[in-house]
């Protein structure tokens, strides 16, 4: 956006005219964005001119005051009765430290710097009689160091600290006469310091000095028992900014050329039903705030129609000229957003039965709509921290960025005219009826010391780094790549389990049916018939189950499948000698018949799984993994598996996700056990003959560090990582022993807990491996932080935390964590062949159009292959989880409604990137692969063809005896 198009937006916005409640459409306009890629966040650069600014407010930091002169503020008395606890007469003392608030002001880079006026310092007694010099040479003085370092002053004449004298003597704001005696205090500071201002804040939050300071007296002056006089009070804030807009409109404007507005602040709400009338209560929830003061403004000159519909008589009414003084007297809409007013000052009354939100984004829309396209400052936006908090302000920092991401899509996609944001504040202050319970400063300030040094927090260096790139510039990385993968990867889907039916389907049934063909074609089962019993052997096609699950993977597109066989079911006696050969043959046909849908079976022989054990009952009872006989159990039950079921398995997985923290580390210790005397059994015994590979597959969600330029994050990230990966990871693919950190930092809490590896051992598990794998699905935040909002392991002292500007459902969805997760295995083991076995999110059952799964998989293996192409690593293949809802709830590529398998949106999507091999270049030609070994021809009629019977003719109806001549067929031709 040009100057001069900025310019003319300025004065040209009052003369149009907005459809009432034009504001309505906000909720459903959003509900239709695609999802969830506008919930993506977005990389991109605010317009050159954009406005960053940092604010405080007088009473908050300024203190001294009874110093030089200082008249008492509403304030002043105000903590000084009732069961206030904590004054601000001395604050963050900027009364006396000037140029630390210069400096930290320099130090972030912003452009422009809001502050307000203390009235009573400069007019004691609230008017021109009691003027006090110094305290106008100390705004004086702020001003002129503010201009040194090239930031502009952006001035708030009142933020809510009235002289205590004009609310003695005259009842405050409640008093019509105010309206003057604020035009006249304006005038004053307009003509003092005018010519090196050009932007003017009137009245900040004007709901709040109405409705909390004159109706429940939360706030100074502490007025409550009168339910009208906030409406009142309202009535003369807004005469009272009128005054002094047209004041400044017709004396001062055509030399000083600044801008002036009312700071209005805003919740968000959203609607509890989808039901047109929650979003008039929405609506009216939001007029009853932002609308009391910004539609005189910016709209008609009067309240909203749903204010005056519901307050009648109680609310005040303008007079025609009145109306036509207020409308149109702001030259842009300066609007406050975040903790002050969304849920900490927030009447429940006023939120009509609907449900309070935090997006910045969507309530700029709503203004943008509302009020005729307005320019829209964001003159004060930011969380808050508890007190106890020092410098490591993370979740103010994430919320304002999140703020600042919102303001972006809004100027980016919306179109939205966002012209400026205000992070708040520069350093903490008094916090108003919070006192110093909470923090709200960019800026820590240590209130015990004389010194009030300001140390800058996360925050500053966060929003300093924010202004330097002048938002959040795309770069490489967060590029989507093209290309392709090799013609050898491993395409895959994975499983946790499969539907197992061991009992034929085709010939079980022995009944005779009769076929009304003249009528309506139904088969009715005849009573009392039946056919003899078939003189034949079970074969894997007369497994309906098999066959239906092997067309479903068939039909995805993949190359490879991979599902956990059942140890208990296998071996429920725990003696292999006994094993159960029924599902042993259904096993070997479920591979048989993958292998002929040239899909390549992945067995894993163990899956840990929290919920339950699929451990022998034998094993159970004796301490399941705690019992050092238990890796040696394992060992015979493997070989039970690779002989009865590796001449169609060639791809093993011993354990599934056996790093779970709920795995205590001796648990963890026979694992290891476990799994090497396994892969050893393998590689000496069935290796030679069946030629497969053997590995486990560990569960490896990424750990990013909070804050990325902090080392005392940077570092427990590390030691997340090694507790969580490295300790299956390093005896296996690296030394033979755990991770040194893990030792050191166990050793350091006095802990025995973690065992130790004899000589035998580590040879026994080191290097048991063929390849690595892992099951990936999302990303969480690391922080040596500690904040009750946030998960805390003590062990390991650290909290986990989320980004809010990531898509959560329910965890979030980062997908450059899993290529960040390769390079972790790349650099730890080089040139390990690596899998990614199981990458999928959950997604409502329901939603078969199921476009987070889409985005998820187009994301994450385009992360995947930037780790392949860009990155180097050994990657050989990658599985989606999962198959189907029907074994996976939740995660799988079909869905199902009652008995009817339902394909979704994430399958054909899924097949397009397999048959694509990955993300071509459009006009690069086509990737020449070797092709695939077509199925067994003459095969295809046990896999769908149809069955044919003996038939009898009596009259119109013809009897049928299933699996006669089928039976013959399969004698002429067996693939088995």
């Amino acid at each position: 956006m040009s100057a001069l198009l900025a310019l003319l937006t300025f004065v040209t916005f009052t003369t149009v005219s907005s459809k009432p409640n034009a504001g309505m459409k906000t909720w459903g306009r959003f509900s239709k964005l695609p999802h969830p890629g506008d919930k993506a966040f977005l990389y991109d650069t605010f317009p050159r001119e954009f406005i960053w600014a940092v604010g405080t407010a007088a009473y908050q930091v300024e203190g001294a005051f009874e110093k030089d002169g200082k008249g008492p503020s509403i304030w002043d008395t105000f903590t000084r009765g009732g069961t206030r606890i904590a004054k601000g007469d001395v604050g963050s003392d900027s009364y006396h430290n000037i140029q630390a608030d210069i400096r930290a002001i320099e130090q972030l880079g912003v452009s422009h710097y809001r502050f307000s006026l203390s009235w009573s310092r400069i007019f004691p007694n609230g008017t021109r009689g009691s003027y006090n010099e110094i305290g106008t040479n100390y705004y004086r003085t702020l001003i002129q160091k503010l201009k040194e370092i090239r930031v502009q002053p952006i001035i708030t004449l009142y933020h809510w600290d009235l002289p205590d004298h004009l609310q003695q003597t005259l009842g405050g704001w409640s008093n019509p006469e105010l309206v003057e005696i604020f035009k006249d205090y304006a005038d004053f500071c307009f003509q003092t310091f005018g010519d090196d201002v050009k932007y003017w804040i009137t009245i900040d939050n004007p709901f709040v000095v109405a409705r909390l300071g004159y109706g429940t007296g939360s706030v100074a002056p502490g007025i409550k028992n009168d339910p009208d006089l906030p409406f009142r009070v309202g009535h003369i804030l807004l005469k009272a900014h009128t005054a002094a807009w047209h004041l400044y409109d017709r004396h001062y404007r055509p030399r000083q050329q600044g801008k002036l507005s009312m700071a209005l602040a805003s919740h968000w709400i959203k609607p509890s039903r989808t039901r047109l009338e929650s979003l008039r209560e929405c609506q009216c929830s939001l007029d009853h705030v932002l609308g009391w003061f910004a539609r005189p403004l910016f709209v008609d000159g009067d309240y909203p129609p749903c204010m005056k519909e519901r307050l009648g008589s109680r609310l005040p009414s303008f007079t025609a000229e009145e109306r036509e003084q207020v409308r149109g007297a702001a030259d842009f809409f300066a609007l406050s957003y975040g903790a002050a007013l969304s849920f900490q000052h927030m009447d429940d009354s006023l939120k009509f039965g609907q449900q309070e939100d935090l997006d910045l984004r969507m309530l700029l829309y709503w203004v943008n709509a509302e009020y005729n396209r307005p320019p829209i400052f964001v003159v004060q936006s930011g969380w808050y921290v508890l007190g106890i908090t020092k410098t490591e302000d993370l979740k103010n920092m994430y919320y304002i960025k999140r703020f600042i991401a919102g303001a972006l899509k809004s100027i980016v996609i919306d179109r939205v005219n966002v012209i400026g944001y205000t992070a708040w504040s520069l350093i903490d202050g008094f916090e108003w009826n919070r006192e110093y319970d909470i923090r709200q400063g960019l800026y820590y300030v240590d209130f015990k010391t004389n010194a009030m040094k300001r140390e800058p927090k996360t925050s500053a260096t966060f929003y300093r780094n924010v202004i330097q790139k002048n938002g959040f510039p795309e770069l490489p990385e967060n590029r989507p790549a093209h290309g392709i993968f090799p013609c050898d990867f491993a395409w895959g889907i994975s499983a946790n389990t499969i539907q197992v039916e061991v009992t034929p389907s085709l010939f079980a049934d022995p009944s005779v049916y009769s076929w009304n063909i003249s009528n309506n074609g139904e088969l009715m089962r005849l009573e009392g018939l039946s056919a003899p019993p078939l003189p034949r052997n079970t074969h894997c096609a007369d497994y309906v189950t098999i066959r239906q699950q092997v067309d479903e993977i068939r039909r995805v597109g993949v190359n490879h499948f991979h599902f956990s066989l059942n140890w208990s079911a296998l071996v429920p006696t725990g003696d292999v000698a006994q094993p159960n050969t029924t599902l042993l043959r259904y096993y070997r046909c479920f591979a048989h018949q993958l292998l002929r849908a040239n899909v390549t079976p992945v067995f894993t022989l163990w899956h840990h799984i929290q919920s339950g054990n699929s451990m022998p009952a034998p094993l159970v009872a004796a301490n399941k993994w705690l019992n050092s006989e238990t890796p040696k159990a394992f060992a015979e039950y493997a070989r039970l598996c690779y002989r009865e079921l590796g001449a169609h398995v060639k791809m093993w997985i011993t354990l599934n996700e056996p790093n779970d923290e709920m795995v205590s580390y001796q648990e963890g210790h026979e694992m290891l056990r476990a799994h090497a005397l396994a892969w050893h059994a393998y590689d000496l015994e069935f290796r030679p003959t069946q030629g497969g590979q053997v590995s486990l597959t560990l569960h490896m969600d990424w750990f990013e560090p909070a804050v990325s330029f902090s080392r005392e994050d940077v570092e427990p990230t590390k030691r997340v990582l090694d507790f969580k990966v490295g300790w299956f990871a390093e005896p296996i693919f690296g030394s033979g022993d755990y991770p040194l950190v893990m030792r050191s930092w166990l050793r350091q809490l006095n802990s025995l807990d973690l065992p130790v590896f004899s000589e035998e051992d580590r040879q026994l598990v080191k290097g048991t491996y063929d390849f690595f794998a892992i099951s990936h699905f999302t990303t969480k935040l690391v922080t040596h932080t500690k904040e009750d909002s946030y998960t805390y392991r003590a062990m390991l002292e650290i909290q986990y935390m989320a980004d809010p500007t990531w898509i959560i459902s329910p965890q979030p969805v980062v997908p450059w964590g899993l290529r960040k997760a390769l390079n972790w295995v790349n650099e730890h083991y080089p040139d390990v062949p690596v899998y990614v076995m199981a990458n999928g999110v959950w997604e409502d059952p329901a939603r078969f159009k199921d476009s987070l799964r889409v985005f998820y998989l187009y994301n994450y293996i385009n992360e995947a292959l930037k780790a392949l192409t860009l990155d180097g690593v050994n990657l050989k293949g990658y599985f989606a989880y999962a198959l189907s809802d029907q074994n996976d709830g939740g995660f799988g590529l079909y869905g199902q409604v009652h008995d009817e398998v339902i394909i979704k949106a994430s399958l054909s999507n899924y097949r397009n990137i397999i048959q694509h091999n990955g993300f071509p270049i459009i006009g690069v030609e086509p990737q020449q692969c070797p092709s695939m070994p077509q199925a067994c021809r003459s095969c295809q009629v046990l896999l769908r063809g149809p069955v044919v019977g003996f038939l009898t003719l009596v009259g119109s109806v013809v009897l049928i005896t299933l699996g006669l001549i089928i039976y013959y067929t399969t004698k002429r031709k067996e693939c088995y």
